[in-house]
């Protein structure tokens, strides 16, 4: 028997694991979308796929995703490569340009939610896989973007019912910042080189910037010893200045945040604000977000220059940490009614009846016939208010037997009054 490929999954009502219940993911999708909505942004779709230097040029070509050959590449029948997208910014900052969105008022601000594919080793929270909800806001260069962008992105996870988090706050300044604290990175760890892990020896070449979020406890504790100087000390005035007035902008919106100058970023175009939001009880990759500005991406994608802020959310992760906390999520609506033929010729006349109602109410109905025993037994498993029967003694009558399930009352109506009884409080 075929099965899933290691690190996907289906997403069911019954499926037993609770990150990839589909009511779990239909109740995050769902409250992110009424936030993001009511906060005036629009919804967009790109395609799952993309030609491949979008994200190449995107991400950066020292980024992870590309380094560590992360992304599905596969080439079109015209011999051009294509690409999975890894991440939807770079997909989302292309839209924008090739649709002319320079023209419209600015700030534009756009938010999308589905699946992200990458290459990477499977562990809690994190699969080759997975979904998340991005929003962006394009075109202005303004900290109060960014502070909004927090805000909204706590909005969604205190809707959701999450309420231990952390806001982690930094800044990886201006490019030229990040190319002397990238040197001064090199400078101090180039003697420890031959202790570094793997991936961080590559780094310290390419990004250095990368091994302070090396997950190689050896790295770790490298870093440690040393007692680097933060990113914070190389801001230049004007990402000095920009950070500070973030800081006071979600001060002024009550807003509570940690400034971390260990935030970093794993794509390469982001600039000045960073930050991430965690939960203590999802495991060592506790962020169930992140976000931060991009103002050059554009640029890379040989578009003009347009400044832009924004924020991704793992909806597997927020999955897990409102399994951790224990919040309810609202359950599946049960039918109000369940149509049960007890005959064959009774099936076609629960469909149509069911059809006449549905507009009304939500209807169910059994689709082989069954005892009046075996059919209560189903309309209660399905959590129906009330049963229809429809069978022989019905059909001669011109009638349906209606019965009430949780006071057992039990009556013969004509269609015309079951229609009126849906059409008051009940069909609600």
């Amino acid at each position: 028997m075929l099965k899933a490929v290691p690190g996907t999954n289906d997403i069911f009502a019954q499926a037993k694991e609770y990150p990839f219940q589909e009511p779990v993911f239909r109740y995050i999708l769902k409250t992110a979308e009424e936030v993001l909505r009511g906060a005036g942004a629009q919804m967009i779709h790109t395609p799952i796929f993309e030609y491949l230097e979008v994200f190449q040029k995107g991400v950066g070509l020292t980024s992870d995703i590309v380094v560590k050959k992360e992304m599905y590449v596969l080439e079109d029948r015209g011999g051009r490569l294509l690409a999975l997208r890894p991440e939807p910014t770079a997909a989302i900052v292309r839209a924008y340009n090739e649709h002319g969105m320079k023209v419209w008022p600015q700030p534009v601000r756009l938010f999308t939610w589905g699946p992200i594919f990458r290459g990477e080793r499977q562990q809690k929270g994190r699969y080759k896989q997975f979904h998340q909800i991005d929003y962006e806001a394009l075109g202005l260069a303004d900290p109060l973007l960014d502070a909004e962008a927090i805000a909204l992105m706590v909005r969604i996870y205190k809707t959701l019912g999450l309420k231990q988090l952390e806001v982690k706050l930094g800044s990886v300044g201006d490019p030229e910042d990040r190319t002397r604290y990238n040197q001064y990175l090199r400078e101090q760890l180039s003697p420890f080189a031959d202790r570094l892990s793997p991936d961080s020896q590559a780094r310290l070449e390419t990004n250095p910037m990368r091994i302070l979020d090396s997950k190689s406890e050896t790295d770790q504790a490298i870093l440690v010893e040393l007692k680097l100087k933060p990113m914070l000390d190389f801001l230049g005035p004007a990402a000095q200045a920009f950070h500070q007035q973030v800081c006071a902008y979600l001060d002024w919106l009550g807003v509570p945040y940690r400034v971390d100058p260990s935030i970093v970023r794993g794509l390469d175009y982001y600039v000045r604000t960073a930050w991430e939001v965690h939960h203590a009880r999802i495991g060592a990759k506790s962020a169930l977000g992140g976000g931060g500005r991009y103002d050059g991406l554009s640029e890379m994608l040989g578009g003009p220059r347009v400044p832009g802020v924004g924020f991704g959310i793992g909806v597997e992760r927020v999955a897990i940490a409102l399994k951790e906390e224990g919040v309810a999520v609202p359950p599946d609506p049960s039918p109000i009614l369940y149509l049960a033929p007890l005959d064959e010729a009774a099936k076609i006349e629960a469909l149509a009846l069911a059809e006449q109602l549905r507009p009304k109410v939500s209807v169910e109905m059994g689709y082989t016939p069954k005892s009046p025993r075996k059919a209560l037994e189903e309309a209660l498993k399905k959590g129906a208010k009330y049963v229809g029967f429809l069978g022989e003694g019905e059909r001669a009558k011109g009638v349906i037997t209606l019965k009430h399930l949780e006071s057992g009352e039990q009556k013969e109506l004509e269609p015309l009054q079951l229609h009126s009884l849906f059409e008051g409080p009940l069909g609600g």
